[in-house]
C-alpha cells in the first residue's frame, strides 16, 4: 500500500511512473472563472478593534418637563365637634370653723426718739478765712521816743483813684467803699479824680502818671485778680504789686494798694472793705509825708 493510500491526500512529488494506470485522486482543478488578483492584505486582515474608552463621556440627563399641578380637590368641611360637657364639680365640703385667736396682752407703745436739733449752718470758708488770717490788736508804742504818726485826715487834700474795669462786679463795690471813706475823712467830691483803666496790669502805669503831676496828695489803686486755670494770675498780680510800689518810691507820692488777689469770687466778696481801707491808708500816708517834710524844713 502506497503512501497516498495511507494518507488519502494527493502528493505531487510522488513517483508517477505508473500514473496513467494507477488509481489515485485526480489533481485539484484550478478555477478559471475568476481572474487572478494580487494579494491584498487589507482584504484579508481583520479590521482593528476600536479600544474601549477609559472614561465614558458625560451625557447630562434630560430634565423632565414640569408637570402642570393638578387642581387640589376641594376638601369637604369637617363637621364641628360639639364641646364636651364638663362633669359637674363635686360639692366642696364646708370649711371647718377656725378657732378664735387668744387675746394678746397689749404692750405700751415705745416712745418715739426725739428729733435732733437742726445743726447750725456753717459759715462760708471765705468768711472763716477772713476771721482767722489776721491777728487783731492795737500797736503799743513805749513811752519816751518821739512819735511821728499820720492820721486819715482829708481836709484840703486832693486824691486820685485809679480803678480797673476787669471783674467790674467787684471793683465797682471797691470804688464805692473808697469814695465813701474819703468823704467820711472830709475830702470833697470835687477834690476826687477817678481814672478807670482796663485791668490790674495797667494800674501801675496810671498811678505813676498821676503821681508825677504833683497835683494829688495821694493815689488809691483799686482792682481785682481771681486765679484761673493758667499761670496768668501770678504774672498779673506780681507785676501790678511791684509796679505800684515802684510808682510810690520814684515819685514820693503815697500810692495805696487796693488790689484784691484771691482764689475765688466768694473770697473777693468777703474783702470788699479793702477799698475803704486803701483810701484811709492813702490819706494817712499823705498826712505822714506832710509832717515829715514840715519837721525837715523846721530843723533845716
Amino acid at each position: 500500500m502506497s503512501e497516498q493510500d495511507r494518507t488519502g491526500a494527493y502528493n505531487p512529488f510522488e513517483d508517477t511512473g505508473d500514473w496513467p494506470f494507477r488509481e489515485s485522486a485526480p489533481p485539484p482543478v484550478q478555477r478559471t472563472d475568476e481572474p487572478s488578483a494580487p494579494f491584498d492584505l487589507e482584504r484579508h486582515d481583520p479590521p482593528p478593534e476600536e479600544p474601549e474608552p477609559i472614561f465614558a463621556p458625560y451625557v447630562p440627563p434630560e430634565e423632565p418637563e414640569p408637570a402642570e399641578p393638578e387642581p387640589a380637590a376641594e376638601s369637604e368641611p369637617e363637621p364641628e365637634q360639639e364641646p364636651e360637657l364638663e362633669p359637674a364639680a363635686e360639692a366642696e365640703p364646708a370649711p371647718a370653723p377656725e378657732p378664735e385667736p387668744e387675746p394678746v396682752a397689749e404692750t405700751a407703745p415705745e416712745p418715739e426718739p426725739e428729733e435732733a436739733p437742726p445743726e447750725e449752718e456753717e459759715l462760708p470758708a471765705a468768711a472763716v478765712a477772713v476771721a482767722e488770717e489776721h491777728a487783731p490788736g492795737d500797736l503799743q508804742i513805749p513811752a519816751g521816743p518821739e512819735v511821728v504818726e499820720g492820721s486819715p485826715n482829708g481836709f484840703r487834700r486832693t486824691v486820685a483813684i485809679v480803678v480797673g474795669r476787669f471783674n467790674a462786679d467787684i471793683t465797682n463795690r471797691l470804688l464805692e467803699g473808697a469814695v465813701e471813706s474819703l468823704q467820711d475823712a472830709h475830702v470833697n467830691l470835687e477834690a476826687i479824680t477817678i481814672v478807670p483803666v482796663p485791668g490790674a496790669f495797667e494800674l501801675p502805669l496810671a498811678a505813676m502818671a498821676l503821681a508825677k503831676t504833683r497835683r494829688f496828695s495821694c493815689v488809691v489803686a483799686l482792682g481785682c485778680v481771681i486765679r484761673g486755670e493758667t499761670p496768668h494770675f501770678e504774672f498779673v498780680a506780681g507785676e501790678a504789686a511791684s509796679g505800684l510800689q515802684l510808682a510810690a518810691i520814684e515819685t514820693g507820692v503815697p500810692v495805696s494798694f487796693g488790689l484784691l488777689t484771691v482764689e475765688t469770687k466768694e473770697q473777693a466778696e468777703a474783702r470788699i472793705g479793702k477799698g475803704a481801707e486803701a483810701a484811709r491808708a492813702a490819706l494817712e500816708m499823705a498826712d505822714l509825708f506832710t509832717q515829715v517834710r514840715t519837721r525837715a524844713a523846721r530843723s533845716g
